[in-house]
């Protein structure tokens, strides 16, 4: 019998409520399909850092080496600064197993509305690829002479061949794979005159290998605009870092909200294991009050199916979100209704 070994890590949160609810799924599921999973726990996050004054024990990464794959939730708290929650612990994550392709689907599913009026769902089916691993998140800069007035601080964004060519040609296989073959590289290289202009040039030598792939390329700022305007001219989105974060939080909110969008940070050639986690953050306006959307949670357990190679469990699972979705007694108040957590989690649990 196949056997996954998945490690779980809630974070902080509402994670804490929605990798629950998406362990359950998977479970059940599993038992479903003929595999079994084994869910390794670790408490790791902003409850770990006021008790060891660190996000993750220094051995870590060496705990997480042997997974399948990394079921990750939330992190974040108020009362800790947010580069210390990000870089202590999805970063430190994200970096070092060399998570360099973020993939980030949206679409609007069955019975959801979007906030575009008069939308035709067909028209917003899209991909994000998102460079996951410098850029303007490299982590390069630094400040001085803090306190002072001539005080400065620099965050460097590092752009490599290497890098940009990667993920580059992932997006253009990912493109490849999908029925319109067509894809978008989103840039800054009117103001961005170096790294960006290299980025341009790469895409250019890149697309020579893939005639079979429909591209064009839009500056970041004209891109928001034809995301809301025309959304059924895009398909498969490549960016950096940077610019891939933020306009893959505007295609959720197009897609009915932050609540339904996965997330999956892959290690394409698998030298390290891969992590899923919903796209949404830690939200502590609503922790503990039972009204967290799982959907996001347990669309990303679908990418990590399909990432360990359970197509047909991953069908499963999409179906039965989607079955759920269409419902909306089962939409949670990010959705405009009134459902909880545990509701729409054994629904999906339900309708497999």
């Amino acid at each position: 019998m196949r056997h996954y070994t998945l490690a779980s890590i809630p974070g902080d949160g509402i994670g804490k409520e929605v990798i629950p609810a998406g362990e359950r799924v998977l479970d059940h599921l599993a038992r479903a399909c003929g595999f079994t999973i084994e869910f390794r726990r670790f408490d790791w996050g902003s409850d770990y850092y006021r008790a060891h004054g660190v996000m993750m024990p220094a051995d870590g990464l060496d705990a997480l080496r042997g997974v399948d794959a990394i079921y990750f939730g939330a992190v974040g708290a108020p009362d800790i600064p947010d580069h210390l929650t990000l870089w202590g612990l999805r970063l430190a994550i994200c970096q070092p197993f060399d998570q360099y392709a973020n993939v980030r689907p949206a679409r609007v599913l069955p019975g959801i509305r979007s906030p575009l009026a008069g939308l035709d769902p067909a028209q917003l089916d899209w991909v994000i690829v998102r460079e996951n691993s410098e850029g303007e998140y490299s982590g390069a800069g630094g400040r001085a002479h803090r306190g002072l007035p001539e005080e400065v601080a620099t965050d460097v964004s590092i752009f490599t061949r290497a890098g940009v060519e990667r993920v580059l040609r992932f997006a253009f296989t990912l493109a490849r794979s999908r029925p319109r073959r067509l894809l978008t590289v989103v840039t800054k290289s009117n103001a961005q005159r170096h790294g960006m202009v290299m980025w341009d040039e790469i895409a250019q030598e890149v697309a020579a290998s893939f005639p079979d792939v429909t591209w064009d390329k839009m500056l970041v700022d004209a891109m928001t605009v034809r995301m809301v305007t025309r959304p059924g001219s895009l398909d498969t989105i490549v960016a950096t870092n940077l610019h891939a974060d933020v306009l893959s939080d505007l295609a959720a909110a197009l897609s009915g909200s932050m609540g339904v969008a996965p997330t999956a940070n892959l290690n394409p050639e698998r030298r390290f294991p891969s992590m899923f986690e919903p796209i949404h953050g830690s939200a502590f306006d609503i922790t503990g009050m039972g009204i967290a959307n799982p959907v996001g949670t347990f669309w990303s357990a679908v990418m990590m199916l399909e990432h360990l190679g359970e197509a047909e469990a991953a069908a499963r699972l999409m179906a039965a979100i989607e079955r759920t979705t269409r419902n909306t007694r089962l939409h949670t108040p990010d959705l405009g209704g009134e459902a909880s957590t545990e509701l729409v989690t054994q629904a999906v649990i339900d309708a497999l």
